[in-house]
């Protein structure tokens, strides 16, 4: 059985030192070794949301790691979809202007999978979905790492959670691809400008290109780089699949990300502002319950069901959208999302246990 760290929200006490007092009670310091370069996993929101987390939690985490003689930096991959953080450039923009700078942080940011998502390290599994996993390399080179979620509802996983953070956060923009269809790519001839491109980065050369690119499915293995890369959108993102699959395939690529940090992961879940779709959108709703506190363990399986039973014995809040203020499971009636797959395969690869013990820390 998995220990969780609980802070309340109760009482007169800074939420940001329960952050600082969390991390020394979940034993978080012991997993930073003096010069270990530590990656700092959090999401930077996309503008235009104000539902994500806080920088200001980020620099107590920051001071921590610092304290403990770890080198911090803050990291993200880019996204799939063509917004404001596709990119380095742009996501580097969007994490300053949603006040993640070096003056309030107090750490560097670097993009996880590189300029344009193609920085990354073909991590060997051999899972039921998927056998190699790609994992943005900023993160699969650190030594450790702290993985601060904004703990929320989400349209495709019922929510979003520390599984989600680390395996569709940190895997590079194909592996986004991967993790959100079943279908392979076609090209869209009208958008198609021959630019040639895409057979740059198709590896099992499935691509020509003559008055326009083609794709051979018998050669195809669905990895997505042509998505990425084609620069008309000829060759469109494809979001078909089944929620189950999607949930375990993050559990995979979470599973690839931590696969050489054995015991040099922590966790943070801020239940705070639970929201009820992704921090990816540029816009959020009114959170579907109160505030209820934060939560720190090594066991990613455990923080996730604890948080999930937190916010179901909750008071569901008037006036947000769900549908049934007293329904037992808050988010299947806000998504329609059975989101326990996530959790029971990561339970049988050996990620976690969803068994766990809440440890109050007041």
């Amino acid at each position: 059985m998995s220990k969780v760290y609980f802070s309340s929200l109760h009482g007169k006490k800074s939420w940001l030192d329960k952050t600082s007092k969390l991390f020394d009670r979940a034993g978080f310091r012991s997993i930073i070794e003096p010069g270990d370069i530590v990656a700092i996993k959090v999401h930077f929101g996309e503008p235009g949301n104000t539902a994500y987390l806080s920088p200001i939690f980020v620099r107590r985490i920051v001071d921590k790691v610092k304290k403990a003689g770890g080198k911090p930096f803050l990291t993200d991959s880019n996204t799939l979809y063509v917004g404001a953080r596709s990119n380095a450039v742009d996501h580097l923009v969007s994490a300053i202007e949603n006040g993640f700078s070096y003056a309030t942080v107090g750490a560097p940011i670097i993009i996880a999978d590189g300029i344009n998502g193609k920085d990354y390290v073909a991590v060997n599994i051999e899972g039921k979905h998927i056998k190699e996993a790609k994992i943005g390399s900023a993160v699969y080179h650190a030594d450790a790492m702290i993985v601060l979620t904004h703990f929320k509802g989400h349209e495709l996983t019922g929510f979003g959670g520390a599984i989600k953070n680390i395996g569709m956060g940190i895997g590079c923009r194909s592996a986004k691809q991967i993790m959100h269809s079943d279908v392979l790519p076609q090209v869209q001839d009208d958008k198609c400008t021959s630019c040639s491109k895409c057979i740059e980065w198709c590896p099992t050369e499935a691509i020509t290109v003559f008055s326009t690119a083609k794709i051979d499915h018998a050669k195809c293995q669905g990895c997505g780089e042509c998505t990425v890369t084609c620069p008309s959108g000829a060759i469109a993102i494809n979001w078909m699949t089944e929620p189950s699959v999607t949930q375990e395939k993050i559990v995979e690529f979470a599973w690839a990300a931590i696969k050489n940090k054995s015991g040099k992961v922590g966790y943070f879940n801020f239940v705070l502002n639970v929201s009820p779709d992704c921090d990816c959108w540029g816009w959020n709703e009114a959170p579907i319950v109160p505030d209820i506190g934060i939560l720190a363990s090594f066991d990613p399986i455990a923080i996730d069901q604890a948080s999930v039973d937190l916010v179901n014995n909750a008071q569901g809040l008037l006036g947000s959208r769900l549908k049934d203020m007293q329904h037992e499971d808050k988010f299947m009636s806000l998504t329609g999302i059975d989101w326990r797959p996530q959790l029971a395969y990561g339970e049988q690869i050996g990620l976690g246990m969803r068994n766990y013990t809440l440890v109050k820390v007041y």
